[in-house]
């Protein structure tokens, strides 16, 4: 596989990953019992939406240009921060005790961002371009974020639930 075939198959596979993200967490937002976990997957969604779109653009410009130029597109600095920290507020915090379906759903949501991590990581080692390489940080560190905001969930999901289920000293 030459470089040209072996970047639009890592875009690919990137897209894929993107639209299972969507996929699941518009599902988890609709079926999810608390708002704090509605928005949540709802803002999940959405940005899984936005890479689909950075994707596709890259993707489309790369196949008919051919060069690393395709790669350099405006690359919007991640948003996850400031609507996590308005979030989790401590009404969240008392929704989350015993949520069952919301700790299910977060612990695979971060499996899909560790996976959506990894292919960022192994694409930004097999190339040397540097367009490339920034913009397979940029999804990477978008990811991360993702993830982060899914552990940080995750966290405070599972203290509720074990004090929830008395499962003292857990």
């Amino acid at each position: 596989m030459d470089a040209r075939d072996k970047i639009l198959s890592i875009l690919k596979e990137a897209y894929q990953v993107e639209i299972n993200g969507y996929t699941f967490y518009s599902m988890t937002a609709k079926e999810a019992k608390n708002e704090a976990t509605k928005e949540l997957f709802d803002k999940l969604a959405k940005d899984e939406v936005e890479h689909q779109n950075y994707l596709k653009g890259v993707a489309k410009r790369f196949s008919t240009e051919g060069t690393e130029d395709a790669f350099k597109v405006k690359l919007t600095k991640p948003s996850m921060g400031e609507f996590v920290s308005k979030l989790f507020t401590d009404k969240f915090i008392s929704q989350a005790k015993g949520a069952q379906f919301e700790l299910g759903a977060v612990s695979v949501g971060m499996t899909l961002e560790t996976n959506a991590m990894e292919i960022f990581r192994r694409a930004q080692e097999g190339t040397e371009s540097k367009e490339v390489k920034e913009f397979y940080s940029f999804l990477h560190n978008w990811e991360k974020e993702h993830f982060d905001s899914l552990k940080n969930f995750y966290d405070q999901l599972r203290k509720g639930f074990w004090e929830e289920g008395n499962f003292s000293p857990f």
